[in-house]
Order: structure tokens, then sequence, then C-alpha cells
């Protein structure tokens, strides 16, 4: 039997409410997010179902398809979401996203039987009718340091190295998804935040003024400063300023081989000199990651 744990996205009410009450019995715990496919409804016998914040469409048509062969089934909230009135003043689609996923859904939820948990005693008092159980919250465990800890590699190029950041992406998707310890800073504006927020433990920020970039960058926990250079004229007449940056940050560097880098690094001496090959660079960056 299985816990089926449905979240729009990972995020803090899962974590650090819901996770910690779960059954501590063994049985495995999915995780499923919008968008996602579905389970097989054979997989729902005897299932826990538990709802965060929000009712999906296609898993409330599930639901009531198999609601006969569910165990338990759990909705917890952590805002007052079956109350518009308590969200006035925010963003109009935000309401109705509330609407759509929670507030209307809030008598289907007593009709199919769900159990509600919620976060504050505001919420319990005022769905008292409900006989809500309320959560305490639980911190996140520490990371284990038999894995040696988070490995940050960072890229902080300008808006004019828009085509290395394009470049970029799919390396840092693949080295992201291949080991766990490695997080990713980027430097750029809503463009870059739109892209690269879709990867996992990735800090998009904000372009700052150069006084304000070397308090920034001197500070600690950076590990893998990345410098790729496509070769086009333009990036032929640059110079290698990043080796600068890579080692005032503390970090080891990789570099494109074959660009002006070539005349100031000696690799594997001052950093490694990579061709422009995207799964070469994963290599390199797994690579590293294994000697931390």
């Amino acid at each position: 039997m299985f816990v089926h744990l449905i979240e729009e996205r990972p995020n803090p009410s899962t974590d650090y409410f819901v996770r910690p009450a779960l059954p501590a019995d063994g049985r495995p715990i999915q995780c499923h997010q919008f968008g996602q496919p579905l389970p097989d409804p054979t997989d729902l016998i005897g299932a826990t179902v538990v709802l965060v914040r929000y009712v999906p469409p296609a898993w409330a048509r599930l639901i009531e398809r198999h609601r006969a062969r569910l165990g338990e089934l759990i909705y917890f909230m952590d805002d007052d979401l079956f109350d518009l009135a308590a969200a006035k003043g925010t963003p109009w689609r935000y309401r109705l996203k509330l609407a759509r996923l929670a507030t209307w859904r809030q008598h289907w939820l007593q009709r199919h039987k769900a159990r509600l948990w919620v976060s504050t005693p505001y919420l319990q008092a005022k769905y008292a009718h409900w006989n809500p159980e309320r959560l305490l919250p639980a911190p996140l465990p520490a990371p284990d340091s038999a894995v040696g800890g988070n490995i940050r590699v960072f890229y902080h190029g300008s808006a004019s190295h828009q085509a290395e950041i394009d470049w970029l992406y799919p390396v840092m998707q693949t080295a992201l998804d291949a080991e766990p310890r490695l997080s990713f800073e980027i430097i750029g504006t809503a463009k870059v935040n739109r892209r690269y927020r879709r990867l996992p433990r990735t800090t998009v920020v904000h372009p700052m003024s150069w006084p304000t970039y070397q308090c920034f960058l001197a500070t600690p926990g950076r590990h893998i400063g990345l410098a790729p250079l496509l070769d086009n004229p333009f990036n032929r007449a640059r110079s290698c300023t990043k080796f600068f940056d890579i080692t005032r940050a503390g970090a080891i560097g990789i570099y494109a081989a074959g660009s002006v880098c070539d005349e100031l690094i000696q690799s594997n001496q001052d950093g490694l000199l990579i061709p422009m090959i995207a799964e070469r660079w994963v290599d390199a960056i797994l690579g590293l990651a294994q000697r931390s």
C-alpha cells in the first residue's frame, strides 16, 4: 500500500509540515507534482492520498472514480484557503487559483470524507466543525556530511554572454541530475530566471554594480567556477578576466580551451581548459565534484 503525496511542486509546506506527519510504517511514499502522469488505479487500493494545499482537477476525477478503493484521504492547508476574503489584496490571478484548486473544493473534500490537517491554532479553531488535526512544523534534517556536503558551481556572465548562458543550460541540467551534492548559481535578469528556475538547486542572482559584486564574490562557499566562451567574432576580442573572479572566490575554474584563456591558464594547474563540447564540460564538473 502506498502513500500518494500530491503537491504543485516541491515546497516548504510539504517539507516542514506534511512529510514529518506521514506514517513511519515503511509504506513507500510516491510524490506526484501537477502535470505528472497519474498512478495506476491498482496502486490506490488501501492507499493514503495526501493533497497539499490544492486539489488538482485530474486528481479530483481520479479520486471520484476510485474513492472506495482508497484508505485515507487527507487535505493539508497552511493558509486560510477556504475563505476567499482572507486573500483580499492578493493578485486576482492568485485568488482565482485559490478558488479553483482549494476554496471551491471544500464541500467536495467533506463529501469524500477527507481528514483535514492544518498548520495553526487559528485554522484549527476556525474549522473546528471539521475536527482538524494541527501539525507542528519540524526542521529539515542537516545535510549528510558523509556525502561531502554541498558543492556550489557558479557562472557570473553578464547579459552580453547570453549565448554562453543558453549553452550552459543543458550542461548544468545534466550535471545537477547526476550529482545531488551540486548546486548552481548564475547571474541574470528576468529572462535568465524564467529559464533557469526550472533547474533543481539553482539560484539566479540579479545583476549588481561592480563594487557590490566584489563584496558578493568574497562571500565564501563557491567551489567550481565556469568560464565558457563560444567561438564568435565578439568573443575573440574578450579578455580572460573571469580567471580573476574565479580565483578571488577561492574556486577551481573550468575555462574554454582554444580561447584567450589559453594564454593565462595552465591546464590542471591553474584550472581546467576544456573544449566547448557540452559532454566534456559535464564530465569536468562531475570529476571535480568527485574529488571534493
